[in-house]
C-alpha cells in the first residue's frame, strides 16, 4: 500500500514493528528478514523520501532529521517498535524523543547519535570520510553509493556475498532523488542527537556487528548508557549490516523481542 508520499507495505499479524532503512538504500533490502518476522508480528515497511518507490522531498532541506521524523510518526502505527538501520536508525530516535508516547519500543542497527567524531565523541568516523563522499556525491552518485556499500560490509564474515547482494538490489525501484541523497549525507555529517538520548523512555535494544567499520562498538556503549532503558548486543564477525551478513541470528534476536 503506499500513501500520497511514501511507499508502505505491511504483512503479518500481531504487534506492530516497523522498519528503516539506511541513507540511499530502500526498504527492499530489509525485506528478506521483514517478511520471517512476520510469523511474530506485524511488520511495517517504509522508503524514506526520495528513496524505493516513495516521492521525492521538495527540495534537500525538505530531508531533515525533524521533518523526517514527523511524517513518518504521521503514517506509522501509534505504539510500534521501530527497527531503524544506520540513517533509519537516527530517525527512529529523533521520532522517540519528539513522541515518546507513539513509539513502543527501538530497535537500533548499526545506529549512532553522532556519526562524525568531535570533541568528547572519539567513537565514529573520521570528518573527512564523509566530507569525501560529500565531494564524491557532486561528481558521481552512483560510484559514491557503491563505495559506500563496500564500506558497509568491510572485513564482516560472509561481506561479498552481503556486498554482492547489496549491489544487486540497490536500484531495483529505480534511483534515489539526488536532493534526498544530499540531505540524507548532511544529516550523517551534522546531526547530533546526543542531547535527545534522555527524553528517549522507551525500551531499547542496540545491535551492533563487532566488524561495523562505520559505527565501532564503543559508540554502541556509550549509546546504551546515555539511554534510559538499553542495551547492546554485539554480533561477532559482522559489519554494518548483519540482516545480511548474518541474518539468521539477526531475525532470532528482533524475534525474541515478540516471542
Amino acid at each position: 500500500m503506499s500513501n500520497r508520499k511514501l511507499f508502505i507495505e505491511t504483512f503479518g499479524e500481531g504487534s506492530d514493528l516497523v522498519m528503516l532503512h539506511g541513507w540511499g538504500m530502500h526498504s527492499g533490502l530489509l525485506r528478506e528478514s521483514a517478511e520471517r518476522l512476520a510469523a511474530t508480528c506485524r511488520v511495517t515497511l517504509v522508503d524514506l523520501p526520495g528513496h524505493g518507490r516513495s516521492a521525492p522531498p521538495a527540495d534537500e532541506s525538505a530531508f531533515e532529521l525533524g521533518r523526517l521524523a514527523e511524517e513518518l510518526l504521521e503514517a506509522l502505527p501509534d505504539g510500534a517498535v521501530w527497527l531503524g538501520w544506520s540513517l533509519g536508525g537516527m530517525v527512529a530516535m529523533a521520532a522517540a524523543a519528539l513522541a515518546p508516547e507513539r513509539v513502543g519500543g527501538l530497535i537500533l542497527v548499526g545506529a549512532t547519535p553522532r556519526f562524525v567524531q568531535d570533541r568528547g565523541w572519539p567513537h565514529a568516523m573520521d570528518p573527512k570520510v564523509l566530507d569525501a563522499f560529500w565531494e564524491d556525491l557532486q561528481r558521481s552518485y552512483k560510484a559514491t553509493l557503491t563505495r559506500f556499500l563496500a564500506l558497509q560490509t568491510r572485513g564482516s564474515d560472509n561481506g561479498q556475498e552481503a556486498l554482492r547482494r547489496m549491489r544487486a538490489r540497490l536500484f531495483e525501484h529505480g534511483e534515489p532523488d539526488h536532493a534526498a541523497l544530499r540531505g540524507g549525507l548532511r544529516i550523517l555529517r551534522e546531526a547530533d542527537l546526543r542531547g535527545a538520548l534522555a527524553h528517549i523512555d522507551c525500551p531499547t535494544l542496540v545491535l551492533l556487528g563487532d566488524r561495523d567499520t562505520l559505527v565501532p562498538t564503543a559508540a554502541g556503549e556509550a549509546l546504551v548508557a546515555a539511554l534510559p532503558h538499553a542495551r547492546l548486543e554485539v554480533m561477532a564477525g559482522a559489519g554494518h549490516a548483519p540482516f545480511l551478513s548474518h541474518s539468521e541470528s539477526f531475525v532470532e534476536q528482533v524475534a525474541a523481542l515478540f516471542a
